[in-house]
């Protein structure tokens, strides 16, 4: 019987110690990030409007109902049940969103469908051209806009199309995003809080260039024209119009300052007779918070200004929390931090409501009283997202997500509870419903490790100080196997420009799983999140200003001095490779730091500013006239001759964000100063390698690095 128990005991032994041996695959690394290596999660979770029940999908085509205050078992709804009632052939519950406590809508195809889960009956409620494009709906009348080409139309329940706009002129597009979706801007439409009126944006692009990208799909090959306005250059000519559905009528609103100023930051006051626009000047440096009458398209006033010299960035709409047409939050860092003030539409700033020292994120919500708002923020980490709730009278601020990590929460709108769906470096993921003290009442899914029979190895989190007394945070990714005694090549991935942060208090910490890959191949990936990132502040992230790369190349340096000193670098081999504003931090420290890295990989670079798009690029850089040293500095084109390592660029041949000419340009440099570099071009992709080929990219840039990082 001992003998018996000892070959059992080795045999699950062997069995355990072999299941700990998977290999990650590149390929599997790259595609299965998000899948079958993507912890347990609850997906699709809505609170049912006015009832404090909630409903979640499983694969899609399973939809389930409970209760936060009930511990029923959970209800069921097929979507085969679903098509029995609509006679329709759907394969998911796409595009749900309820409606009120009783009913929810389905999109799919551009067909609309109202579902009635008390009485088990639905039907189709419009169904819209199949060229529709941003398609909007009005959740209480079930009214849908939608955009064709340049022009905006409203398909109606009674089964009316309506043309909002019938503008002949390519130049003149309506109802999309303008801007090139900087400031927050994500869409172009905006239905008033009942559907009686619809603002939206329309663009004059008649003075924008027109930039060539090559379609190799026909034969011949065609020239399709996109408009990039480039820094310095002409630019759009924002208006917005308000059409009014029960006139036919629409007025239009343009800016009061320069025909070319931007008009930022929409949105309705709760009773629709106005609406309140963050109008920005080109310079991007003074703000008006301004009130227009929506029957006149006219300013009643402005409400509030902002200036800074450096820069004032609008980025979320004002947000009214209660019945009060004059009362809302405004969101602001003129303090130095992203915090909230209570204004007024007559009195403007009331107060201010929060005075923290950390990142404000996103407004989620308001209790029914409007008493209290419900918000994301940092907190005391910055690698943090936590949920809070702030008292309007008293600005009284509690945290009802004590635990650290990242979290994603919803509040049901009777305000008694919240959706947590969270994850931090030690735990995969957990999804459960609080109070709205933040006391756990429910829990869904504590997730298990998806990658814990796989050989990956460890992630450290780190903290250096820049040269100026700035924490800089730090990610390194070890192998399996590492031992300190022995020398390692370094793999650092950059990004390092505004509005990323690529190191959070998360699961994976923020890494890609090729990071994990990497270091089984006998490396070290290392990250380092430097001045001019997300989420510390104005002062962290605005010393960028009129130099780009410039103080971020020191805080890399900083990084790269301290692997140096780690015993178990092999300081002679490191490598960078980054996408991007990190393509460009990655030619700029091959070429203004030479010799720090043997090898670079610079996908997407941005090789001179002059050729980037005026609302990103003048917010940072002012335009070419007004700082021609700092645009010389930034430049990579009048750099090439310093390069002393192995360099390959690569670019999809129709990138509409870093057009080509950036990484053509550099290559002409490099041509002229008799260096050698290496350029790959991925055909018909744009600013990112998306899909199946991304293995292909990963493949290339990877094997790149280890075979010249020798």
């Amino acid at each position: 019987m001992k003998n018996y128990f000892a070959a059992l005991f080795s045999l699950l032994f062997f069995v355990n110690v072999t299941a700990q041996q998977k290999e990650l695959t590149l390929k599997d690394a790259v595609l299965e990030q998000y899948g079958k290596f993507y912890p347990e999660r609850i997906q699709g979770f809505q609170w049912i409007p006015e009832t404090d029940s909630y409903t979640y999908l499983e694969k899609g085509s399973i939809l389930k109902k409970g209760s936060a205050e009930s511990k029923k078992q959970l209800e069921t709804l097929s979507i085969s049940e679903v098509n029995q009632t609509l006679n329709s052939d759907l394969k998911r519950f796409s595009g749900m969103v309820w409606k009120n406590s009783e009913a929810f809508y389905l999109v799919d195809n551009n067909s609309y469908f109202l579902y009635n889960y008390i009485l088990k009956k639905g039907e189709l409620v419009l169904k819209l051209n199949d060229s529709a494009e941003n398609s909007t709906l009005q959740n209480e009348t079930g009214n849908v806009a939608y955009t064709i080409d340049n022009n905006l139309y409203i398909q109606k329940t009674d089964g009316m199309t309506v043309a909002v706009t019938n503008n002949t002129d390519k130049n003149i597009v309506s109802g999309q995003a303008i801007a090139r979706s900087e400031f927050g801007i994500t869409n172009g439409i905006f239905w008033s809080p009942k559907g009686n009126l619809l603002a939206f944006y329309q663009k004059d692009e008649t003075d924008v260039a027109d930039y060539p990208l090559l379609n190799i799909n026909p034969t011949p090959g065609e020239l399709n024209s996109i408009k990039y306005p480039m820094a310095g250059q002409k630019s759009e000519r924002p208006k917005v119009g308000i059409y009014n559905l029960a006139t036919q009528k629409t007025v239009f609103i343009s800016p009061t300052g320069n025909a070319d100023d931007y008009l930022t930051n929409l949105s309705w006051t709760p009773d629709e007779k106005n609406v309140v626009i963050a109008e920005l000047n080109r310079d991007q440096n003074h703000i008006k918070l301004q009130l227009f009458d929506a029957s006149t398209g006219k300013l009643v006033r402005t409400i509030l200004e902002e200036k800074n010299d450096k820069w004032a960035e609008p980025e979320h709409p004002a947000y009214f929390y209660s019945d009060s047409s004059e009362d809302f939050i405004w969101m602001s860092e003129k303090d130095g931090f992203m915090n909230f003030y209570l204004c007024n539409t007559s009195k403007g700033i009331v107060k201010q409501l929060t005075n923290n020292k950390w990142v404000a994120e996103e407004i989620v919500g308001n209790n029914p009283k409007g008493t209290e708002i419900y918000f994301t923020g940092t907190g005391d980490s910055p690698l943090d997202t936590k949920l809070y709730a702030v008292n309007i009278s008293n600005g009284k601020q509690t945290c009802l997500t004590e635990t650290s990590g990242t979290h994603n929460a919803s509040i049901s709108s009777n305000g008694k509870y919240i959706f947590d769906q969270y994850s931090n470096h030690e735990t995969p993921g957990v999804a459960q419903i609080l109070d709205n003290k933040g006391k756990t009442v429910q829990t869904f899914i504590k997730a298990e490790n998806p990658m814990a029979d796989y050989k990956i190895g460890t992630t450290e989190i780190g903290k250096l100080k820049s040269h100026d007394g700035f924490d800089l945070y730090t990610r390194l990714i070890k192998p399996s196997n590492f031992d300190p005694k022995k020398k390692y090549p370094v793999l650092v991935y950059v990004y390092g420009g505004p509005h990323a942060q690529l190191i959070t208090n998360s699961w994976n910490d923020g890494e890609s799983l090729w990071m994990k890959w990497m270091a089984e191949q006998g490396y070290l990936v290392f990250t380092l999140d430097g001045r001019g990132s997300a989420n510390r502040g104005f002062a962290f992230e605005s010393v960028i200003h009129r130099q780009v790369g410039t103080e971020e190349l020191k805080d890399q340096l900083v990084g790269a001095d301290y692997l140096k000193s780690l015993p178990y670098v092999d300081a002679d081999r490191l490598a960078i490779h980054g996408w991007s504003f990190g393509g460009f931090m990655t030619v700029s420290m091959m070429l203004r730091n030479p010799g720090v890295f043997t090898t670079g990989v610079a996908g997407g670079p941005v090789t001179d500013w002059k050729y980037y798009e005026i609302m990103y690029g003048e917010r940072y850089m002012d335009t070419p006239e007004q700082n021609p040293a700092g645009y010389e500095a930034s430049s990579l084109l009048n750099k090439t001759q310093n390069l002393t390592g192995k360099l390959l660029t690569i670019h999809g041949s129709i990138d509409p964000v870093v057009v080509m000419q950036h990484d053509l340009s550099l290559i002409k440099s490099f041509v002229e100063n008799e260096k050698q570099m290496d350029f790959f071009i991925y055909p018909m992709h744009e600013h990112n390698v998306r899909g199946k080929d991304r293995v292909h990219l990963m493949t290339k840039v990877l094997n790149y690095v280890m075979e010249n990082n020798k």
